[in-house]
């Protein structure tokens, strides 16, 4: 698959409406919405949507809101929210949005995140996979599926992402609490070895999460020998 050039991502249009045309949950604290657009956008793995909320009142909330499904013809689009303590945005998504409600959104917004098709290893802590998720979905979709491998930490199984569609030959998950039943790898936080059996040389980093984790993350990477400028991050912040 021949790698695109960055910089003709996609660029955000105007302001326009989307329909819930699907929830799912994903885990006890975040939920998957399907949208459908009144004008289709293209986009690329990594970017993200803009929601916005008017009041009666007149006052305006928005918070940006990563792509989680896979570029295509559809007018479709999944947005994964995190539900956050004292978020007004994601709370209202979560407590009052129903299949069938209308919202403002806009985008695709972002290039720096965006995958480029290059090969490229993933590497997530907690709701930070939901962008790599829409570059794992897309490697599988065009049939390449070693396009774009990928590293998830989570908690718990509980707090997995897309938990039976992410596992895979390509995917890796480590539980830094506790693990499922006959998991191989005990509980404990990344590792140098967690990175190195998915890394290539060549590969492309993608990492995505908390500041803690990401920082960390990136160590781990630099110590391991990918070159810094290999390496793109997107950090996860606390509004929502």
């Amino acid at each position: 698959m021949t790698a695109v050039d960055r910089g003709t991502a996609p660029h955000p249009g105007p302001w326009q409406t989307a329909r819930v045309t699907g929830i799912r949950r994903e885990t006890p604290t975040a939920k998957s919405f399907t949208l459908t657009l009144s004008e289709p956008r293209a986009f690329w793995p990594g970017q993200h949507m803009i929601v916005r909320l008017t009041a009666p009142d007149g006052y305006r909330a928005q918070r940006s809101y990563s792509i989680a499904s896979a570029p295509s013809e559809s007018a479709e689009l999944d947005l994964t929210v995190e539900l956050l303590p004292d978020g007004e945005v994601s709370s209202f998504l979560h407590d009052a949005v129903e299949v069938g409600d209308v919202l403002d959104v806009r985008g695709p917004i972002g290039g720096h995140f965006a995958w480029d098709l290059r090969p490229a290893l993933g590497v997530a802590g907690g709701s930070g996979i939901v962008p790599l998720m829409s570059m794992l979905r897309r490697a599988r979709a065009l049939g390449e599926p070693d396009l774009f491998r990928l590293v998830a930490s989570v908690r718990g199984p509980e707090d997995l992402y897309y938990a039976t569609e992410v596992g895979g030959p390509q995917t890796s998950i480590v539980f830094t609490r506790t693990v499922p039943d006959g998991y191989a790898r005990p509980p404990g936080r990344l590792t140098a070895p967690d990175l190195a059996a998915a890394l290539d040389t060549d590969r492309e980093l993608y990492v995505c999460g908390s500041t803690a984790f990401c920082d960390a993350a990136t160590r781990l990477a630099v110590a391991a020998g990918v070159p810094t400028e290999r390496i793109r991050v997107e950090r996860f912040g606390v509004t929502g």
